[in-house]
């Protein structure tokens, strides 16, 4: 059995029978027969479904926001946000599919020769609770509008709103077997990736869940694109708005009660403005309301599980031990975290050398532009990093000396349906979103032409 608990109070939600063997076999034989249907409809058929997705879950964010408050304990503020921004999603989609992938001629010595991209088959979805919704749409809206269907593993933690999602699509008037979701754990997984019917894997998670998954489908020689952890830097240069550049910085990291691959998790502080800064942020982190996920004016919650809380309080504690000052916060009750900041993080501690997923931010200080960017670079992960300054020609110089996979100046690193997004070195490899996500689960085939 599968088993939902409330983090914010313990009380269980629901327990979910796992599928067996049998009925793996016939959801993936199901999807994979409408999957021969569905690759020969039109786009404009495929728009007007995932339009309909995008009207109920604007109609119904109430009781959606709800179920994920409830699952993994995102202040329900924060759930209404990401349901808008699946809507979003599902309306820029259902505009741009169709030019994303149509066919590219090209000029060679041939009569006609073009790439044509054309759908893979059953994609296999393995998917974290941390964004219960969005993550999911965001590989299977693109999916099914370029003919691909799709079947997901959700995480235990959030399987309701699995099972809500499968409902949704059906209640739009998607065939079933375009969207399935598996009721599973992470043992079946790889029998599911061996499974001839299974043509490509899209993860996000863990770098341990990603190697998994990465080997059994490099072992079968099918396609994957991993969306893994971050540790992003927020840099703060001395010419910054030091009143915005907070506000930024305080909405990068403790969003989502600090559970993001793409939080701001490590401040690095130019040393001329490091203690104006730290006193307006350090007063900012304080004002933030903390409470019931369910209450409209909670913007801190109870982090996803106990166990996740214990090992945020253990980086905490060793890096404590290292030297770093606790600022702020650093009390845990059970799942719950206080919003914290330590000062005086040096590179070797765990909190700037590892993935911090809760509400705790590590600060450290640096003297010049060569400094922050040794500091930024100084991490196996590549997602993103922010960086604030008034002077825009000098970011946009400093752009291509960072290794990750996206860089946002005076801003707050965050996914767009129109951009690409994915990261370098252990944060994984592929992209999704825009076009460029579009086309990773497709056939990209020449096509020559001669008389």
């Amino acid at each position: 059995m599968i088993q939902t608990i409330n983090p914010y109070n313990g009380k269980e939600l629901k327990k979910y029978q796992e599928d067996n063997s049998k009925t793996i076999e016939h959801k993936l034989q199901t999807a994979q027969e409408q999957f021969e249907q569905w690759r020969l409809t039109s786009y404009e058929h495929r728009s007007n479904l995932i339009l309909k997705v995008a009207g109920l879950l604007r109609k119904n964010t109430d009781q959606y926001a709800l179920k994920m408050t409830r699952e993994m304990g995102k202040p329900i503020s924060q759930s209404r946000s990401e349901l808008e921004k699946c809507a979003w999603l599902c309306e820029y989609y259902a505009a741009n599919a169709e030019s994303h992938l149509k066919n590219e001629y090209v000029d060679t010595d041939h009569f006609k020769s073009y790439v044509s991209y054309e759908p893979l088959g059953v994609v296999l979805a393995v998917m974290p609770w941390n964004y219960p919704f969005w993550q999911v749409m965001r590989f299977i809206v693109p999916a099914l509008m370029a003919g691909n269907v799709g079947v997901l593993k959700h995480a235990s933690s959030v399987m309701g709103s699995a099972v809500l999602m499968e409902d949704i699509f059906i209640d739009a008037g998607f065939p079933k077997g375009c969207f399935t979701n598996l009721v599973i754990g992470s043992k079946a997984v790889e029998n599911i990736i061996k499974n001839p019917i299974v043509k490509a894997v899209t993860l996000t998670g863990s770098k341990p869940a990603g190697s998994a998954v990465a080997g059994t489908a490099g072992s079968e020689i099918k396609k994957t694109v991993l969306e893994l952890g971050g540790n992003n830097a927020l840099v703060v240069f001395k010419d910054a708005d030091i009143e915005q550049s907070v506000e930024t910085c305080v909405a990068a990291r403790y969003q989502n009660t600090g559970q993001s691959c793409i939080a701001g998790k490590r401040l690095l502080l130019h040393e001329d403005i490091a203690d104006v800064f730290m006193e307006r942020f350090k007063t900012a982190v304080k004002d933030l309301k903390v409470g019931d996920p369910e209450n409209d004016e909670t913007y801190i919650g109870v982090m996803s599980r106990e166990d996740l809380a214990e090992e945020l309080e253990d980086l905490m504690n060793k890096s404590i031990e290292m030297g770093a000052t606790l600022e702020l916060g650093g009390k845990r009750d059970k799942a719950f975290f206080e919003p914290t900041i330590l000062t005086g993080v040096t590179k070797d501690m765990p909190v700037f050398k590892e993935e911090t997923f809760g509400p705790l931010m590590a600060v450290t200080t640096f003297k010049n532009e060569d400094e922050a960017v040794e500091l930024v670079n100084d991490s196996e992960f590549g997602l993103g990093v922010s960086l604030f300054t008034q002077d825009l020609e000098k970011a946009e110089k400093l752009v291509s000396r960072f290794d990750d996979g996206a860089v946002f100046v005076n801003a707050k690193v965050a996914s767009h349906p129109a951009l690409p997004f994915g990261g370098t070195g252990i944060s994984g490899y592929g992209r999704e979103l825009s076009h460029f996500g579009i086309r990773e689960f497709c056939n990209i085939k020449t096509v020559v032409i001669d008389k």
